[in-house]
């Protein structure tokens, strides 16, 4: 396992202590949680990115088109709709 040194301000670091003692587990687990949360968002707009840079409109038309134009069903619907 790696170690990293990470200088936070005081406020972040006070805030980041209690929210890991609510969790009942460390700092280090806290923020390396933190962390592969963030890497995580990450690679996934990278992914997407890419797949969106290597797709064609025309495809996403066609997919579109096969699309039924009826409103959702009553699940899927917002409240007040």
């Amino acid at each position: 396992m790696g170690a990293v040194t990470v200088r936070l301000p005081a406020a972040v670091h006070a805030k980041v202590s209690e929210l890991a003692s609510r969790e009942g587990i460390s700092i280090d687990q806290f923020v390396a949680s933190a962390v592969a949360e963030k890497m995580a968002c990450v690679l996934t707009l990278d992914f997407l990115r890419h797949e969106a840079a290597h797709g064609r409109r025309a495809d996403f038309e066609r997919y579109l088109d096969a699309v039924p134009d009826e409103p959702p069903a009553q699940p899927d619907r917002l409240p007040g709709s």
